[in-house]
């Protein structure tokens, strides 16, 4: 064989070998199974105390044809109502290397935002993103985040409104909130108590004893007649511990997430968490499959809804008033 027969022939087979390696390489990020991250300030949940906003997530993704183990992967991070822990957990997510980040608290998704500005994060925030400087604008976010706002502080004079409608003789409402978190929505209340003439008193819980029997007889020494509990997803988890609190001191409660009146609280006000976290699962989707979190526009509710226990009501000696009655969305009895 002459040695230009030779060097053709090698020539061939290394130009084999190279596309055959291209093809694999090509390849191996199409069979990649695509992984999700859930960055959450709250305590890991357990068999009593569920994640209500991941298994939304879940079901979202569900219902989009996504099998969790299959064609996607969900790791979650929990940092045990210990915000410091947070910028930790966000670089083992992405020690994981992770496609998108899912975070539904100010302070995980400024974590996650400080980790990463590659990494695409989907948001269900209860803050204006805009005023928080986490994007640029609600049409065009810009950056790697994008999501959903559920405008839970804008609510807070509504949801005094609604309140002292349904109890009439409401005149000091305690505000649950979680401490040392970045934005409890206090001073909203305190703004729109005053246009109401109802005074305010905060009721801080710690995160990482959440005492809520010395939060109640905080409520009961400064003669409160009404709580309205914070949308902290830590305090989510203890809903029905809240919801029973509230009823053994004969308080009408109302609170910033749905859900609590499914667990024998009074009344709630607020966009549906079930639907914005299914909604979040759809973002996910139009990032795995292209999308550039820049050019998602930011979505705001486009329905509140209103929840009332009239079991809890009846439990407490409250009649709710028929007109009020008339515009819940649920009733529960």
């Amino acid at each position: 064989m002459g040695n230009s027969r030779r060097a053709r022939l090698y020539s061939s087979a290394l130009s084999v070998m190279l596309f055959v390696i291209c093809s694999v390489a090509q390849a191996q990020p199409a069979n990649r199974v695509p992984r999700i991250g859930y960055l959450a300030r709250r305590t890991a949940p357990t068999t009593s105390v569920p994640d209500p906003s991941i298994n939304a997530l879940r079901k979202g993704l569900r219902d989009l044809g996504y099998i969790e183990g299959k064609n996607i992967l969900v790791d979650s991070r929990y940092a045990e109502g210990m915000e410091d822990r947070l910028p930790g957990l966000a670089a083992e997510l992405l020690r994981l290397n992770v496609d998108v980040i899912v975070s539904p608290t100010l302070p995980g998704i400024r974590a996650a935002k400080q980790a990463t500005n590659t990494i695409p994060i989907v948001v269900v925030t209860q803050e204006d993103p805009v005023a928080t400087g986490l994007i640029d604008s609600l049409a065009r976010p810009g950056g790697n985040i994008t999501g959903l706002t559920t405008l839970s502080r804008e609510l807070s004079g509504k949801r005094l409104e609604v309140f002292k409608e349904a109890v009439p003789r409401l005149s000091r409402v305690g505000i649950i909130t979680l401490a040392d978190t970045s934005s409890s929505g206090f001073k909203e209340y305190e703004t729109a108590a005053a246009a109401q003439r109802l005074q305010v008193q905060s009721l801080e819980v710690n995160g990482s004893t959440l005492d809520f029997d010395a939060v109640f007889q905080r409520a009961a020494k400064g003669r409160v007649n009404g709580l309205i509990t914070g949308s902290a997803v830590l305090l989510v988890s203890y809903a029905k511990r809240i919801a029973e609190l509230a009823l053994n001191y004969r308080l009408p409660s109302m609170y910033e997430r749905s859900g609590y009146a499914e667990a024998g609280g009074l009344m709630s006000y607020a966009a549906s968490d079930v639907e914005a976290f299914r909604r979040a699962a759809m973002y996910v989707d139009k990032i795995l499959k292209g999308a550039k979190p820049a050019d998602l526009p930011v979505e705001q509710p486009k329905k509140f809804e209103l929840e009332i226990n009239l079991k809890t009501a009846k439990q407490i000696g409250l009649t709710i008033p028929p007109n009020v009655l008339a515009r819940a969305d649920r009733v529960i009895k």
